[in-house]
């Protein structure tokens, strides 16, 4: 059976990925893959905390690759990072790697363009998926997530650090894509059927940072053990 590698963002799309492939069982999923800030110690950009991304990782039963970027990072650097981990994924066997975009297109080219070759095949669970049929499929299908990160010029920074279920869905203004694909919005996933328990999480501070309102997240009692 091929060998799949997840890309993790540690958001909804991510992780509802991983529960349509478990369902599918088509590939054998060895791991998550991250990019982490190793300056802020966080997911990049859903600013996620490392030790939330470890529980995850636990709560999925599945162990967890971290790719760490410095900050800034060029996009240069970027790549030269990444190519490291697709040749060591390669090299421990994986032959394909899962991407939860759901319908940019210059986004899936640019994945499929820096992969030729690489000996690691990248594939699109969800492409195509109408979102706000999608949102609501996650939300009625158990998963639970919080919104971490909002960008201001289109979304009402109050909205950071809600909970993504139907009331926001419904509030949220026509334009916006009901699953943040364009960057409205970034999100924690902290329960669901891809995940064996709860992560525990409280809400920290809300602040404004680079163009971008983040709701901090914490680790609450009763973390996840092995």
């Amino acid at each position: 059976m091929n060998k799949l590698l997840i890309s993790w963002s540690s958001g909804k799309d991510s992780a509802w990925m991983l529960h349509v492939l478990r369902q599918g069982g088509e590939f054998q999923i060895g791991a998550l893959l991250t990019t982490i800030n190793e300056a802020a110690e966080r997911v990049a950009m859903h600013a996620v905390r490392r030790e939330l991304l470890h529980q995850q990782a636990l709560a999925a039963g599945l162990p967890l690759r971290e790719v760490a970027l410095p900050w800034p990072c060029s996009n240069e650097e970027y790549e030269r990072r990444m190519g490291a981990a697709v040749a060591q994924a390669v090299a421990d066997g994986f032959t394909h790697v899962a991407f939860g975009d759901l319908f940019l297109e210059d986004i899936r080219r640019y994945r499929e363009e820096r992969l030729a070759g690489s000996g690691l095949t990248p594939i699109f669970p969800l492409w195509g998926r109408p979102t706000d049929a999608l949102a609501r499929e996650m939300v009625a299908g158990g998963l639970k997530a919080r919104l971490t990160c909002v960008d201001p010029r289109v979304l009402d920074p109050a909205f950071a650090g809600r909970d993504f279920d139907t009331p926001l869905l419904d509030e949220f203004p026509p334009a916006i894509d009901r699953c943040g694909e364009r960057g409205e919005f970034h999100t924690f996933a902290y329960e669901g059927p891809m995940f064996t328990a709860p992560i525990p999480i409280e809400r920290g501070v809300v602040v404004e940072r680079d163009g971008f309102v983040f709701a901090d997240l914490v680790p609450a009692g009763g973390a996840i053990t092995a």
